[in-house]
């Protein structure tokens, strides 16, 4: 028998995200749609057997913390949220590893689909980084926004393709947020390595 899934939406400085946990961990995390009501809608089509615990004081002090992990990056803090337990089981073993490598990238860092793919030991495989990354359950516990395109003539070029609400838009506030909390000057994030 499956465990029972809940979700809780709550405020960030971008808008208000999602969270869904079970006994084992977070199942999923969604970054602001354009409204409370919608990105509550999200949570219900992503997760449609969930219960929503809207009170704070109810949710499981592991969630409450990961929440607050979020709202802090989103703040501008320089934060990992690698002590959050996610439940990736349900992602096929490629995508776990792509994402518990994602989840390494330090705040203010990025690399490309084919960098990632190279640090696997998997260099033909920047497309299937790049198709993991896009079904990311988890952003921003797991931030795919620091991944991006090969190098392109214009540093825009490489920001294409983000599948969280708003797009290539919400993945640069990301960076922005995180070049700011790093010291530097936004578009200036640094290679891994």
């Amino acid at each position: 028998m499956a465990p029972q899934v809940f979700f809780h939406c709550y405020p960030t400085a971008l808008g208000h995200c999602g969270i869904a946990w079970t006994e084992r961990g977070i199942v999923g995390s969604q970054l602001p749609e354009e409204s409370a009501a919608a990105t509550r809608d999200r949570m219900r089509v992503r997760f449609p057997a969930a219960r929503e615990e809207a009170e704070v004081e109810r949710l499981p002090e592991s969630v409450r913390q990961a929440c607050d992990g979020v709202r802090a990056l989103l703040d501008g803090e320089p934060r990992d949220l690698l002590e959050v337990v996610i439940d990736d089981s349900a992602l096929a073993p490629f995508d776990r590893e792509v994402l518990a490598f994602t989840r390494r990238i330090p705040v203010g860092q990025t690399l490309t689909y084919g960098e990632v793919a190279a640090r696997l030991h998997q260099p033909g495989a920047a497309r299937a980084v790049g198709r993991a990354e896009g079904h990311n359950p988890f952003a921003p516990i797991v931030p795919c926004h620091r991944v991006m395109g090969a190098p392109a003539a214009s540093k825009a070029a490489n920001l294409t393709g983000f599948s969280a609400p708003g797009g290539v838009a919400t993945k640069l506030k990301l960076l922005a947020i995180e070049a700011r909390a790093t010291g530097q000057q936004v578009g200036e994030q640094q290679d891994l390595f």
